[in-house]
This record gives C-alpha cells, structure tokens and sequence, in this order.
C-alpha cells in the first residue's frame, strides 16, 4: 500500500511539472527580464522543498536527542540528503537567471552569501556522518548540527528583507508582488509537485537508509562471533 502511495505521488508530480512546463512555455516574456524570468517557476519551488526537507531534518533530529530513537535519525539523514539536492538545484537555477540578467554567474550578495553558507553547513553534516562510525556518537552529533544548521534558513529566508540587496524583492505570495493571477497559481501547482516529489525521494532514501543500517547491524554482529 506504502509503495502504491509513493508510486501516485511521483506520478501526480510528474504531471504537474509537465503540465507546468508547456503551461509555462507559452507566458509571454516579462517585461524587464523576458524569458529568463521563467526559470523562477523551477527556482522557487526548488527552495521550497528544501527548506522543507531541512525542517523536518531539524525537528526529527530534536526527537532524536529526546527519545534516542534511531528511526528519528534515519528520517533526519534521509531528509537532510534530500534537502541538499533541492538546495542544489535552487543555487544553479539561481545562477542560469543571474546570467542574463546580471551578466554574471555569481555575486558576493548577501542573500547569495547566506544560502552558499546554508549549502555549506548542511554538506558538512553529510561529511560528519561519514568521518563517524559509532552510531549513537554520529546521530548525536549529527543532530546537534542539523539544528545549528537550520538557525541559517531564517537568516537566509529574511536576507532580502533585512540588507538591501541585489537579489529582487519577493514578488510572489508577497504584498508587492506584480506578477498575474494565472502565474501564481502556476507557481502554487509547481511548489506542490515539488514537495511531492521530495516527499518520494525522501521515502525512498528513507528504506534505503533503513536497508544499510540493518545489514551494518548484521555485520557487527557477525564480527563479534
């Protein structure tokens, strides 16, 4: 039952997005950006997820510290992978409009600044799970990280508030924002399929996660006979 649910999901989000797309492809050009305004259907959405993911990465490691709870652990780990491929994708796609329309690929903005810092933290986690063996020394450690780490998406989130920066304004879901009705509704149905689709990967990385700790537990257990 658990699979077909998972199965429907990706499907429904592959839908969507392809729906998106052609639904997309045919908006006329934004008045000061043209087409490359476009890719920000896929940027945002992208950055939803993530934050997401990473959130639930936060609270299911707080539950870890709590209950000692290794299945609380798998769940952080397996969110937090999937919060870093969103993550990566926010940053390229960011960086694909950033050439166009700033003709460069990067700038030291603050907003730029803080999400690279965010990426940063959250691929050190990964790195520390690795570099530990132990498994209670690395979920706590981990866990201690993962909510250091999460102090970093409010920063981020509120960066173009707090510092004028060259990043633009909030235009969606926003007091100010400009765009058209059909373009945030557009927007709304890709930030769903997306969070469906990391709700798949997150599922699937989760069993897989599970599968490894089960056979590590197995060759421990051989090793002491």
């Amino acid at each position: 039952m658990r699979e077909k649910i998972l199965y429907l999901l990706g499907v429904a989000a592959f839908v969507i997005l392809a729906r998106d797309i052609f639904v997309i492809a045919r908006f006329p050009p934004e008045a000061s950006q043209g087409n490359a305004f476009k890719i920000i259907f896929f940027h945002l959405p992208a950055w939803a997820a993530a934050f997401t993911a990473v959130g639930a990465s936060l609270v299911t490691s707080i539950l870890f510290l709590v209950t000692k709870n290794f299945q609380y652990d798998a769940i952080a780990v397996a969110s937090t992978e999937v919060g870093v491929a969103f993550l990566t994708v926010g940053l390229v796609t960011g960086s694909l409009w950033a050439r166009p329309i700033w003709g460069i690929w990067w700038t030291w903005d603050e907003r730029l600044t803080t999400t690279l810092v965010l990426w940063l933290l959250y691929l050190g986690y990964l790195m520390l799970r690795r570099a530990i063996e132990e498994p209670t020394q690395r979920a706590t450690f981990a866990a201690v990280v993962s909510i250091f780490a999460f102090i970093g998406v409010p920063i981020d989130y509120f960066s173009i508030r707090w510092w004028r920066t060259q990043h633009p304004a909030p235009v969606f879901f926003s007091s100010t924002g400009s765009f058209p009705h059909d373009w945030s509704v557009v927007m709304g149905w890709n930030i769903l399929a997306m969070l469906m689709l990391a709700t798949v990967i997150v599922a699937v990385r989760l069993e897989q996660e599970q599968s490894q700790r089960e056979l590590d537990s197995l060759r421990r257990l051989a090793h002491a006979f």
